[in-house]
């Protein structure tokens, strides 16, 4: 990056410089394996989960926050290896809290156009909601749902700096052309999510691509981040109530 302090006095990155590399090929490639590996195996044990007993909710989260950040050290170790900061990867950072309070106004915002958008893609694909598809997954009791709250914050932090900050900017970095790098980092996005099932691994990859625009837009993963954390705690919140009853 060429102003390297640019983002961490509250100014946004140019054009320009949004439309660097943020970390080396090699780096990217081992990235993307491990995710396929992630995604696969996370399949299986969906699949084997589903059809079998049921399972320990406390070892499904343990592992996944494990892995979370885990890739997510192994991001900003690769572009700090590059010369680029955390700071630069997630937008400027606040200077005052009406800045705060406009970034959880916006991620709030984007709940409300991203959920209807998600429910007209899902009648598209004719993907009936159903609760077998994440039931394996869904918290139960005080203990469950706090780590599920837990894991919650963790996926926003975690996978918008790895979809969003890294992978959208490394793929536009090598293209130039934003559009590529929104489309393909959500496309992955929705493929690491398939134990969902293809048709909900394909909405999803939508969300991503809608969190891919706005973090475009607001050159901030931060509305994202707030989002992402909201929909996954109402999500488990809900999961929780639905199995209970």
């Amino acid at each position: 990056m060429k102003n390297p302090s640019a983002a961490a006095v509250g100014t946004p990155l140019t054009t320009e410089e949004l439309q660097q590399p943020v970390a080396s090929a090699i780096h990217t490639v081992v990235l993307l394996a491990v995710l396929g590996v992630w995604a696969y195996v996370s399949r299986m044990h969906a699949i084997g989960t589903r059809a079998g007993p049921a399972p320990s909710h406390m070892a499904i989260y343990l592992r996944t926050l494990v892995f979370e950040w885990a890739m997510f050290a192994f991001v900003v170790y690769g572009i700090q290896r590059r010369g680029v900061t955390f700071r630069e990867l997630v937008g400027p950072r606040w200077t005052s809290v009406k800045k705060v309070f406009l970034d959880i106004g916006i991620g709030i915002g984007f709940l409300l156009i991203s959920f209807p958008a998600l429910g007209l893609v899902g009648r598209l694909l004719h993907d009936t909601p159903s609760l077998d598809s994440v039931r394996f997954m869904a918290p139960k009791g005080v203990l469950e749902m706090t780590v599920w709250l837990l894991l919650s914050f963790t996926a926003g932090i975690c996978e918008e700096t790895i979809f969003r900050g890294y992978l959208q900017r490394q793929i536009i970095g090598w293209t130039k052309v934003p559009a590529v790098g929104i489309i393909v980092s959500g496309a992955l996005f929705g493929a690491v999510h398939i134990y969902q099932g293809g048709k909900h691994a394909i909405a999803i990859a939508v969300l991503g691509m809608l969190l891919g625009v706005l973090a475009a837009m607001r050159r901030s993963l931060k509305p994202g981040m707030i989002s992402h954390m909201i929909q996954d705690s109402i999500g488990g919140i809900v999961l929780n109530r639905v199995v209970s009853h």
